[in-house]
């Protein structure tokens, strides 16, 4: 199985634009962790306040604008798993314009806590977000 992947395919909001009508750049900070949410939704890992066992916090971003993306534009938002380290996920995405161009890409690397100190990812999320399989959401 390949690695677990988000698409999003929508058009830039109001609530995402600066006075200029184009993305406001830290919007694309909000739409990487929704992204995020749904891919750890996806794999059987929901980001539930209950299962406060594990946390995530962000510790590097990386964004590099390219293409402006307007008000009402569609895009399409590409994330993946880039890698995964003993104690960190990195993430990658890219967000392609309506013709397919490439506007934005970056990084965003979480470390996974547990108890307040950084821990290895526990085993059933380390194959899911390899591709290997599900988690067991009742873990």
């Amino acid at each position: 199985m390949p690695a677990p992947e988000i698409e999003f395919k929508r058009r830039l909001r109001w609530a995402d634009a600066d006075a200029a009508g184009r993305l406001h750049f830290p919007r694309i900070f909000e739409i990487v962790e929704e992204a995020e949410g749904e891919l750890m939704r996806g794999v059987g890992w929901p980001f539930d306040p209950r299962r406060r066992e594990y946390d995530f916090p962000r510790v590097h971003l990386e964004c590099k604008f390219t293409r402006i993306l307007e008000l009402d534009a569609p895009f399409r938002l590409l994330f993946t798993v880039g890698r995964l380290g003993r104690t960190s996920i990195r993430y990658d995405y890219r967000v392609f314009d309506e013709g397919e161009q490439l506007a934005v890409e970056g990084t965003m690397t979480v470390v996974v806590m547990r108890g307040g100190k950084p821990a290895e990812i526990p085993p059933p999320l380390r194959a899911a977000l390899a591709g290997e399989n599900a988690v067991d959401s009742s873990q």
